[in-house]
């Protein structure tokens, strides 16, 4: 190996050290599609077993996964419509009795106050009025262009009780990292 590749592995490492401190225990960078989730669903399950969650805990934990990783697949900018896939970052960890969901994918900058505003309403509803959301978008709910009739967020932060967790990091003129984590609390130890 030549210098180059040790800095590199150095540097790799001390990004492992972080990822370490915050529970994080598995990451993925790249294309996302329906066999990136179906993996990552039995990864998930795997992780689950081991912490001995509840079925309900097990349940919340594949939900969530299956419908951040869909959404990635449909509202990247990045995506690819022909072969169907997006690309993005995917962390899974947990700490002080919680799993986090970490994603992180393009988004035009046009998007963000629309997705700005659609999670605020979210975090601001209580059960009741997640469910009713929920109902009425089922009901009246519009498709977009990429397919997605606005269920995704509502449903997340309906089965997990918890806000949502966003941010968005520039790229450049067009572009911004669309960085959303969401908590789903464990009651094993």
């Amino acid at each position: 190996m030549q210098k180059n590749d040790f800095s590199f592995v150095s540097s790799v490492m001390g990004i492992y050290d972080k990822l370490d401190e915050n529970g994080i225990t598995l990451v993925y960078i790249g294309k996302f599609h329906h066999k990136i989730t179906k993996m990552f669903t039995a990864l998930t399950s795997d992780e689950s077993d081991i912490n001995n969650d509840t079925k309900s805990v097990k349940r919340k934990l594949h939900h969530t996964v299956v419908e951040t990783l869909q959404n990635m697949t449909k509202h990247s900018s990045d995506l690819f419509t022909d072969l169907q896939f997006g690309k993005g970052i995917f962390m899974l960890g947990k700490k002080n009795f919680a799993y986090y969901i970490y994603t992180s994918n393009k988004v035009e900058k046009s998007d963000q106050k629309s997705l700005t505003e659609t999670i605020e309403l979210l975090n601001s509803k209580d059960k009741e009025e997640l469910k009713e959301m929920y109902k009425n978008q089922l009901r009246e709910g519009v498709l977009s262009g990429k397919g997605g009739a606005g269920l995704g967020l509502i449903d997340i932060v309906r089965k997990t009780g918890n806000k949502l967790g966003y941010m968005f990091i520039p790229i450049d003129d067009k572009y911004s990292y669309f960085v959303l984590r969401v908590k789903i609390d464990s009651d094993s130890e």
